[in-house]
């Protein structure tokens, strides 16, 4: 018998803590009495309304654990064994050694195998490439993949030059979030396929640095939003063109999510993808960019609102810093 591989779950969490561009821009300007900002320049630049902070006491661990146990709830887990493989894709782990995903499966009292997966804010959408590989494989039957990102802490409160703040800016719409996707064997085609692609030239646009590279020292979130956009030369015909491989039109899918790390950026991606922006769940506007949260976010906000069914037809669409670009079609 042939295995196919589906999304069987998502789940959030929204950490209880909020930060309005109101009190984003005071902050920035407190650290930089030499810089000029204008009020409401976060709003207007990206959308930001407000996003969602997480407890000081709280690691990326934490919050991955919290979106998993209330997967679990949903699901009437309560085995451990039931999972079979853990894998954390969170860009900011609890620390270097051991892979966060240790962690996360200590506080659910798992004993399955985990590892880590990074890719920038793709790397949940990389997750699912691998888990369907891996179950389609039989090696596992079930895979849990969680997230947590507290992106706020790398926020770039201080500039030495005004040129800087365009570049710094960015960080200060980040939002904190934790998430969990539940894969599973299945006797019908879940995830129908999946395709990826990279301009690895183009890593300089987005980058923050590990301290163990500068001998310890903190880097910072440096984002030239113009460089991104041109990092990405070529994908969106590729994305376009690998939709097509997969014997998918854009006009059949039920529910489309994309990356949202600002709405101007979020309307750019729907017209490389060739979708109308209003068939896409506005997240960005009251979380922030949570990074490798976003996709999750888009599912579990549409589970919940009753926007995404058994049997639906989803495209997942991925651009991320480095650069790379992807595309996972699934029937839910």
């Amino acid at each position: 018998m042939t295995v196919y591989s589906s999304i069987i779950h998502a789940a959030v969490h929204v950490p209880p803590g909020r930060q309005s561009v109101a009190e984003a821009e005071a902050c920035f300007r407190s650290h930089n009495p030499h810089v000029a900002l204008s009020p409401g320049v976060l709003a207007h630049m990206y959308g930001l309304s407000a996003r969602t902070v997480a407890p000081a006491h709280e690691q990326p661990s934490d919050l991955a654990a919290h979106a998993a146990r209330r997967l679990f709830e949903t699901r009437e887990i309560t085995d451990p064994s039931d999972i079979d493989l853990l894998i954390f894709t969170g860009i900011l782990a609890d620390m270097e050694e051991p892979a966060t995903a240790h962690v996360v499966a200590d506080q659910l009292a798992l004993n399955c195998p985990v590892f880590d997966l990074r890719n920038a804010c793709n790397g949940t959408l990389n997750a699912i490439e691998v888990a369907d590989a891996l179950i389609r494989s039989g090696q596992y039957r079930r895979i849990l993949v969680t997230t947590g990102e507290v992106s706020t802490r790398a926020s770039r409160w201080s500039v030495d030059d005004p040129a800087d703040v365009p570049t710094a800016l960015p960080s200060l719409s980040t939002g904190d979030m934790g998430s969990a996707l539940l894969l599973e064997a299945s006797e019908r085609p879940g995830v129908i396929g999946s395709r990826f692609f990279a301009n690895s030239w183009g890593w300089r646009a987005a980058t923050l640095t590990n301290p163990y590279a500068h001998h310890r020292v903190l880097g910072q979130l440096h984002i030239d939003s113009e460089q991104l956009v041109k990092s990405f030369s070529g994908m969106p015909e590729k994305v376009r063109g690998a939709i097509a491989d997969l014997g998918v039109k854009v006009d059949e899918l039920d529910l489309v999510c994309v990356h949202q790390p600002s709405v101007a950026f979020t309307k750019v991606v729907c017209e490389w993808v060739g979708v109308d922006p209003d068939r896409v769940l506005a997240t960005f506007p009251a979380h922030g960019n949570v990074a490798t949260n976003t996709i999750p976010l888009q599912l579990a906000t549409a589970l919940e609102t009753g926007r995404l069914r058994r049997g639906d037809l989803v495209g997942m669409f991925g651009f991320a810093s480095g650069a790379s670009a992807g595309v996972v079609v699934c029937e839910w």
